[in-house]
């Protein structure tokens, strides 16, 4: 007599778990899929990487020519005869007053900016997310309107102020230029991160006796400092690399070196030994400030996106 095992009802109905060699193959495909498909995004960012510096190295690698040599042939030929390659054109234009001022003016002209601009941002950001003023909601939209009107606009009623204030075509008039036009940005900016920081916490610091001065500088500075990198990041390297406003605004006493290597181009035509080793300068400054902030820079970008 034979007893039969039933299974009670209702219960789940038992099933065979799969061996772990039947699973393993459909594993190791799926790791090998992912493994492929990683690799692949990361050759096609070296490539992509790749190409966009294939520019700046030919730009150098021409800087470091003779005259002669890039007149007559491409700066790719110099990969095969490096021997030829030297500073020598560096030397030549370092030695140029006119170039050297112009570089100073550069830097005269985007530290004092980006600083400003930063500044005025951030006290203006924090006054828009937390400070209770009336108009504040009326001024905000009209900041944010202002967005939207092109730099080409105001060159002409901006440069009529300027003269009849005595400081269009000095290094004043170009600063305040680029400081009125990078607000409304930086503001925007500054306003939308520093709204993000949670209420609890200025008001735990208020509870105990800060002043909204102390709560700027302890509080909110430290916590945005990632957002107030990339401003700064982004706001030097638009005056850095701008040549529209310093034509205007600028005479030849505060060109900017964009401004002058322009003029050098136009007075001597294609020297390449003079513009390639100007331009490859200008190149440097603003990609030393750029990896020199890129954690921050990368952390500002983020910023947000997790809440």
């Amino acid at each position: 007599m034979t007893t039969q095992h039933t299974a009670p009802v209702g219960a789940a109905p038992r099933t065979t778990a799969a061996p772990a060699a039947a699973r393993r193959p459909v594993r190791l495909t799926s790791r090998l899929t992912a493994w492929l498909g990683k690799g692949l995004v990361q050759a096609l960012l070296v490539v992509v990487a790749l190409v966009w510096l294939v520019p700046t190295f030919g730009l150098f690698i021409s800087s470091l020519r003779p005259s002669t040599d890039n007149a007559t042939t491409g700066w790719w030929t110099a990969l095969a005869h490096p021997g030829g390659l030297g500073f020598s054109n560096y030397g030549s234009i370092l030695a140029d007053s006119g170039i050297t001022h112009a570089f100073w003016n550069t830097v005269l002209i985007s530290v004092p900016t980006t600083v400003a601009v930063v500044v005025l941002a951030s006290l203006a950001g924090y006054a828009f997310a937390w400070l209770e003023f009336p108009g504040r909601d009326v001024i905000f939209l009209l900041v944010v309107a202002m967005l939207v009107v092109p730099v080409q606009i105001g060159l002409l009623p901006v440069a009529k102020l300027f003269g009849a204030l005595g400081i269009f075509g000095s290094l004043t008039g170009v600063i305040l230029f680029h400081v009125a036009y990078g607000l409304p940005f930086a503001i925007f900016l500054l306003r939308n991160y520093f709204a993000d920081i949670p209420r609890e916490m200025l008001e735990a610091a208020r509870m105990d006796g800060g002043s909204e001065w102390l709560i700027f500088r302890r509080l909110i500075l430290p916590v945005a400092k990632p957002a107030i990198a990339s401003l700064s990041i982004f706001q030097f390297l638009w005056v850095w690399n701008d040549m529209l406003v310093a034509l205007i605004f600028a005479d030849s006493g505060s060109q900017p070196l964009t401004v002058a290597l322009q003029s050098q181009m136009r007075q001597f035509g294609s020297n390449i030994d003079v513009l390639a080793p100007g331009a490859f300068l200008s190149l440097v400054v603003p990609l030393i400030v750029f990896f020199a902030f890129q954690r921050h820079f990368v952390q500002g970008v983020m910023a947000g996106s997790v809440k």
